[in-house]
């Protein structure tokens, strides 16, 4: 009979007929916010440039739905440049405090204006001056440089009126192909499962894997 040790970490409802990676990562995702001490939404973003090269930084996931997962962004950054010339990324959410992670990956596609307007209007002020100020992953000669830009167009937008989000800046969403649930277990011996499916109206395939 198997050590309790060795089966007490193992996730069950990935076996189950009827479960969709989606709705296994927002269980995941429930728990996490209640143990994690901040930023359960933070994510790292795998891209590619010009060259190959790869590039991998967090940032905070802001929509979620069925179509995939949403984070917004200066298109004129180094990220927003890479992902309109190389449309596909991974994402990795990694819970220390559950001792889980999900990765995911799959082909991008730029929300719509409409939703980058609406997500925008969410952002506290100063936020939504400083998406203005911000030529993002351009040098900057000193922060109080970034500070002055931002104060000016404070000064700039009339406080009775919300500020429009510029053209430059919008939001990416991630269609995953992919999913991959891994939990840790005793001993190294790791639960791991994955989803796939070839196209966003396909049907999911899942399969555990030796961790």
């Amino acid at each position: 009979m198997p050590d309790s040790t060795l089966t007490d970490h193992l996730f069950d409802d990935a076996d189950k007929a009827d479960i969709d990676p989606f709705s296994l990562f927002e269980d995941w995702f429930a728990e996490a916010s209640r143990s994690e001490p901040n930023d359960p939404n933070a994510m790292v973003l795998a891209t590619v440039d010009a060259d190959g090269m790869p590039d991998a930084r967090i940032v905070l996931l802001n929509a979620r739905d069925h179509r995939g997962f949403a984070f917004f962004t200066n298109f004129e950054s180094a990220k927003g440049g890479q992902l309109l010339a190389h449309p596909k990324a991974a994402l990795l959410f990694h819970w220390k405090s559950l001792r889980r992670q999900v990765r995911l990956r799959g082909p991008v596609e730029v929300v719509t204006p409409g939703e980058a307007d609406a997500y925008f209007a969410t952002r506290p002020r100063i936020s939504q001056l400083g998406a203005h100020a911000s030529s993002q992953s351009r040098p900057l000669g000193s922060r109080a440089e970034l500070i002055a830009r931002v104060e000016t167009l404070e000064k700039s937008f009339p406080q009775d009126e919300p500020v429009q989000r510029p053209e430059h800046w919008g939001g990416f969403r991630i269609i995953p192909q992919q999913f991959e649930f891994w939990k840790d277990g005793a001993f190294r011996l790791h639960d791991r499962v994955r989803f796939t499916r070839s196209a966003p109206d396909a049907a999911w395939t899942r399969r555990r894997l030796y961790p």
